[in-house]
């Protein structure tokens, strides 16, 4: 189980992130508009840097949903290589069987 402190920080960074969007969206898409002026352009850069640094969104990390393990952990299923073993071994996961030969 990984510490609670960590989980909750990055469920913070997760709800930055979902808050700033929408400003992150449209300062981007103006500095990446070629057909503004360029004092425009690096103005819009100033705004982006002065918005937090954890609502960047490469700054959330993918964590196990049971146990807030950072490593192993599938995209798809939101859950860590030995959560998923766990489950599957206990018949929770249906089709799933442990493989063995």
């Amino acid at each position: 189980m990984a510490k609670k402190s960590a989980v909750e920080k990055n469920k913070k960074r997760a709800r930055l992130v979902e808050q700033y969007a929408a400003k992150r969206a449209s300062l981007k898409a103006t500095i990446n508009d070629s057909s503004l002026p360029q004092e425009e352009r690096f103005a819009a850069r100033l705004k982006l840097a002065e918005l937090p640094r954890n609502s960047a969104p490469n700054r959330v990390r993918n964590r196990c949903e049971l146990t807030g393990r950072p490593r192993g952990v599938y995209r798809k299923l939101k859950m860590s290589r030995i959560g998923l073993r766990d489950m599957a071994s206990n018949g929770q996961i249906p089709g799933m069987v442990k493989s063995s030969w």
